[in-house]
């Protein structure tokens, strides 16, 4: 049996709250971070809708080269 995502509810709630405001992301913070709290309670690789917040963390302590 496939086990379900732990997170899901909360990216399914994201996905909901997204439609209803046309998208404005700055309308869905509340549902945003119960989704990053999720996140953080379960190992990495655990929670597939998780895996975003992932690679942003790992974007922002990767430091950026800048050109000469």
């Amino acid at each position: 049996m496939v086990q379900k995502d732990p997170c899901q509810k909360q990216a399914c709630e994201i996905q909901k709250c997204l439609q209803v405001n046309n998208y404005r992301e700055s309308k869905c913070q509340a549902v945003i971070q119960e989704l990053r709290k999720c996140c953080v309670q379960y190992p990495k690789g655990r929670s597939l809708v998780c895996s975003g917040f992932e690679k942003e963390e790992v974007e922002k302590l990767t430091p950026k080269s800048t050109s000469k």
